[in-house]
């Protein structure tokens, strides 16, 4: 994710090992640089390299802090001396975008309480991020979550212990880590996208940066698998928080560019100089050309899902459910739905998952009937047992902040303002409930009895610095919230982090 083999290969490193692959040659010419996690497994896998060592010197590499212990273990399987030398260099989280990271963790709590294992990979991830970004932070947490208390306790211990390494020069405000959990808004992650990356995510899947373009129709073998990272791809980079219509004119606009570019098929190439241009500008247009067949196959399926599984409709009716309150309107939007062919069985789930994360208490709540006609389009109890698990996941009774009260007439003008600049908004009305939260906690507004602080000491100013990390998973509309907070507030830096990053399927 975070360097391509292309930029390691400049470095001079010409051939890549996994430590647990079986039968590697010996090459006693070559110097081995491992990177790894220091899990128990790698321990012992990189013991039994040093007793049988295949190559000449090894510099060792740990994304976290390795224990005393597992230093000794090494030190004595080293006989052979080959060790250069051993550094902790904390990596231990993937970095998926410069404001956004992701532990690619799926199912870190078995109800309402941490999976041991989990908590304890959640814990590595979030020290080893603290430890790369050099901050030692004062830490809150959502009270109504009892994983959230428990992963801020477990960052404190790490910090305590390790007081040495998270010795920082003290900034004048001491930075903020904020643990928040995603049962607190489960709308957000079942919602249609439409922004290039949380969109491609949603419709396609982001996997570590690559997209799986295997089961599009009539595609060519290189495309089957592609890298969208905004480190090495210029029009992502400009495009990724842009909405999908303005994408369809921008790759418009790149295709005609690149028509310019092209060399002329009929270019005589009859001197030296003519050939040397050629080939200097050969692969700039190669680049291009890739960055262009790439997009226009990404933007082309998403256009093609959007029209099969008519996901205007679909999109307009779950935002209705997520920021209105007109019952007997959103019922009808969701009967009328569920009874058209053209809507997947994925989407008519989502639809209903709303409905009742909605209108679960509601008088007149037409959740039974939606549920048997979900039963009766697929034939089976699948979709409807998701339902349940998701409102015991998110559900009124286990939200500790309000999701969906009217704030106060402000926040109600403000919405009725937005709703008036135009049709394009019916389909991004919807803001996620960490804006708002991060919003309070920049005004220094978020109240210390739902996030109070770990320990006896406040924050006494505005936090200028924040982490804030989701336990259950961040969103990539999340990511696109506060892409934009960061853009409006100079001097704010903030930083999302999550166990992993969903879309509805996940």
């Amino acid at each position: 994710v975070v360097y391509t083999q292309s930029e390691i290969l400049q470095r001079e490193v010409y051939l890549f090992e996994r430590l647990d692959s079986p039968n590697r040659e010996p090459m006693k010419h070559l110097k081995a640089i491992c990177f790894l996690r220091p899990t128990k497994e790698n321990v012992e896998l990189l013991v039994q390299e040093l007793r049988r060592p295949k190559y000449s010197v090894y510099f060792i590499y740990f994304s976290n802090v390795i224990s005393k212990s597992d230093v000794k273990a090494l030190a004595e399987a080293d006989e052979q001396e080959v060790v250069a030398e051993v550094q902790e260099f904390y990596g231990d989280y993937i970095a998926v975008n410069p404001h956004v990271f992701s532990l690619n963790l799926l199912g870190c709590c078995r109800g309402r309480s941490w999976d041991p294992a989990q908590l304890a990979r959640t814990t590595q991830g979030l020290t080893a991020l603290l430890l790369s970004l050099k901050k030692c932070p004062m830490i809150r947490y959502q009270l109504s979550s009892e994983p959230a208390k428990r992963l801020a306790e477990c960052v404190k211990q790490v910090i305590t212990k390790e007081y040495e390494l998270f010795d920082f020069r003290r900034t004048e405000v001491p930075p903020l880590l904020l643990i928040l959990d995603r049962s607190d808004d489960a709308i957000t992650p079942l919602l249609n996208q439409w922004t290039y990356q949380a969109m491609v995510h949603e419709l396609l899947g982001i996997n570590n940066n690559r997209i799986d373009l295997s089961r599009v129709p009539g595609i060519s073998k290189d495309l089957r698998e592609v890298v969208l990272s905004a480190e090495n791809d210029e029009f992502y980079a400009n495009n990724m928080y842009l909405n999908f219509a303005e994408i369809g004119t921008n790759i418009k606009n790149l295709m005609e560019d690149f028509q310019r570019r092209k060399p002329k098929e009929q270019q005589k190439l009859e001197s030296i100089a003519d050939m040397k241009a050629f080939v200097e500008n050969y692969p700039q247009f190669k680049k291009m050309s890739g960055t262009v067949s790439k997009h226009v196959t990404v933007v082309g399926e998403l256009s093609r899902l959007v029209a099969e599984r008519n996901l205007l409709e679909v999109s307009e009716v779950e935002q209705e459910l997520a920021c209105q309150s007109d019952h007997s309107s959103a019922l009808q939007s969701v009967r009328r739905l569920l009874q058209s062919p053209r809507v997947s069985e994925l989407d008519a789930a989502r639809l209903v998952m709303l409905y009742a994360l909605r209108y679960e208490r509601h008088g007149s709540s037409g959740l039974p009937a939606l549920l048997e006609e979900l039963r009766g389009r697929g034939g089976t109890d699948r979709y409807r047992k998701l339902v349940s698990a998701v409102v015991e996941y998110g559900g009124k009774r286990v939200r500790g902040s309000d999701l969906f009260s009217p704030k106060d007439a402000v926040a109600i003008t403000k919405q009725f303002l937005k709703g008036l600049k135009g049709i394009e908004n019916v389909y991004t009305q919807h803001q996620p409930l960490l804006q708002e939260t991060l919003d309070q906690l920049i005004k220094g507004k978020l109240k210390d009895s739902q996030y109070p602080y770990l320990g006896p000491n406040t924050l006494r100013d505005r936090p200028q610095d924040i982490i804030v990390f989701l336990i259950g998973g961040a969103t990539y509309e999340e990511a696109l919230a506060v892409f934009n907070l960061n853009r409006s507030n100079p001097g704010v830096r903030i930083v999302l982090g999550g166990t992993t990053i969903h879309n509805t399927r996940r």
